[in-house]
């Protein structure tokens, strides 16, 4: 038992101190936005609003992350990382805070819009301090530890969110929150200030060029796209799946994506410390991540027993931990080619437009086709991005050998 601890434990070996109190403040700020999972409960409940009202706002929600998104990594390469990374969380500290005391709907769907915009131009910034402050061969690990810390500060949020609601009711919820965010801000400046913190990689590229010109790129672009579509119907559709047509309780469904963030806590660090040291590149590896996701949907049509979601689980979970550090881990080699904040911004762009579409589409299609349907759907899309990798893949082949 000794070894197997110390093994673990030697994954983490290697990753600079600022990696990890990059992690630190990535866990407070995720576990700070617990309002996040209580948002729609505090939309119907305490405000009032109707359905279709709560889907306009989570629409609101989805456009501010892109256009967030697309400032940040426009500002990270204007800036620097550090300044938009420290004025981001300070900022949505504040938003959090102010927007308690926004009432009606057309007042909520501009602060959920603004918050949203704020909050998200942290996030190509941080990616981008992130493979600064790593060496080049810790920089998938490192992206690792940072999924991590989003997937423990996202499994605290909720936890914590719901005893303050209980205690303090929704407006403590948003104090809270924004203190919480503040917090962040001040570590940050603590230890994170480039007075103090060592770059490990921070080669400078002379005439850099812009993401949106890099064909590759755009291809990457669009087949992370669709597997985000894909995977965040984990997150939306598949809850009512388990629900409706397995007849799961709320506890049931409760421990079955419990797995999920379980199994990442547990394995994801020494897998990817595994997958590493094998032959295969970042492309192929994303590939596999995503082969193994549409699989997750596949079996669901092969039978109706209940052990198929379980199967269903364990697939994309794995599929998750394979595509998705490995495919930050490509941007990030490509970015030094070019702006990285644009690079890196576009990566978590296309997260946040699959955030837009990717639920309202899913709910959409179980309701005019089914669930059966939906989930042959999701493969189909998952195809096509199958395609777009393995074409990816032999352009850059190609492109090694001219250069």
């Amino acid at each position: 038992m000794k070894t197997l601890f110390r093994n673990y434990f030697n994954t983490f070996r290697g990753l600079s101190n600022e990696v990890w109190w990059l992690a630190l403040i990535t866990f407070i700020n995720r576990a700070g936005t617990m309002v996040i999972p209580f948002l729609t409960l505090y939309l119907t409940e305490d405000l009032s609003f109707s359905f279709p009202q709560v889907a306009w706002i989570m629409s609101c929600f989805g456009l501010g992350s892109v256009v967030g998104t697309w400032i940040g990594g426009k500002l990270t390469d204007t800036i620097g990382y550090y300044k938009v990374m420290v004025r981001s969380l300070l900022s949505t500290g504040i938003v959090f805070i102010a927007l308690q005391f926004l009432t009606t709907f057309t007042q909520v769907c501009v602060g959920i819009f603004l918050v949203m915009v704020v909050a998200d131009t942290f996030r190509p910034a941080m990616y981008v301090a992130m493979s600064v402050y790593s060496k080049p061969e810790n920089k998938t690990r490192s992206v690792t530890l940072i999924r991590l810390a989003i997937n423990l500060g996202f499994s605290a949020g909720p936890a914590i969110g719901g005893i303050i609601i209980a205690t303090l009711g929704y407006s403590g919820l948003f104090w809270v929150d924004g203190i919480t965010c503040i917090l962040a801000t001040i570590v940050l400046t603590q230890v994170l200030n480039p007075r103090f913190a060592k770059p490990l990689d921070n080669e400078l590229t002379l005439n850099p060029a812009s993401a949106y010109k890099d064909r590759p790129y755009w291809i990457f672009f669009l087949a992370m796209l669709l597997f985000a579509v894909i995977f965040m119907q984990y997150f939306s559709t598949m809850p009512l799946y388990y629900r409706n047509i397995h007849k799961l309780s709320e506890i049931e469904i409760g421990v079955l994506l419990g797995m999920n963030g379980f199994l990442i806590f547990a394995l994801e660090m020494p897998f990817i410390h595994w997958l590493e040291k094998c032959k295969y590149n970042k492309i192929k590896l994303t590939l596999l991540g995503l082969v193994l996701t549409v699989f997750s949907f596949i079996v669901l049509n092969l039978s109706s027993w209940i052990g198929v979601l379980v199967i269903g689980m364990l697939l994309m979970t794995a599929g998750e931990m394979i595509g998705f550090p490995f495919s930050n881990a490509f941007a990030m080699d490509r970015s030094k080619k070019g702006k990285k904040g644009q690079y890196l911004a576009m990566y978590v762009m296309a997260f946040s437009l699959a955030s837009v579409f990717g639920h309202n589409g899913g709910i959409q299609l179980i309701d005019k086709i089914g669930y059966d349907n939906t989930w042959y759907v999701m493969c189909i899309l998952g195809v096509f991005g199958v395609i777009l990798l393995y074409y990816l893949n032999r352009l850059l082949i190609s492109e090694h050998k001219l250069s």
